[in-house]
């Protein structure tokens, strides 16, 4: 059974304190193994990397597969920035008639749509009647292996 990507828990950021944790200066080789190297370049916290405006920002749990070709998969944590511009291209958090869901924005000169990233499933065309909010733009995917 299919489900459209719709959103099935909100969470504020909480920035207590930095957890910050070793950054290797090598990369890791995705082909043939490469000698470690003993180097940690410096300490990187998570927050720090993700969260770009800790007032504005929030973690949205993802339900559903309507975004599986984008990388965004059922249970997947967003995370989420109120205060960036949805311009064309980005995926959001809409409120359509009521209902958050996750899609990628496409404005053109006399139309707005949402559109899945699962050939499985329509866009949504935006129309006058629509009640339509873009609640905020994606800045990056957590999911787990």
């Amino acid at each position: 059974m299919k489900r459209d990507s719709s959103i099935a828990a909100v969470f504020a950021v909480e920035q207590k304190k930095k957890i910050l944790r070793p950054l290797f200066t090598s990369g890791v080789s995705a082909g043939f193994p490469s000698p470690a190297e003993d180097h940690i370049d410096r300490k990187l916290d998570l927050n720090e990397l993700l969260i770009s405006h800790p007032l504005t920002t929030f973690f949205v749990r993802v339900a559903g597969d309507s975004m599986k070709d984008a990388g965004i998969g059922h249970g997947d944590l967003l995370v989420v920035d109120r205060s960036l511009e949805a311009s064309n291209g980005k995926v959001v958090i809409a409120v359509v008639n009521g209902e958050l869901t996750v899609k990628r924005l496409e404005k053109g000169h006399d139309s707005c749509r949402l559109v899945a990233a699962n050939a499985a499933y329509p866009p949504v065309e935006i129309g006058e009647e629509t009640d339509f909010t873009v609640w905020g733009v994606v800045t990056s995917v957590i999911h787990q292996l």
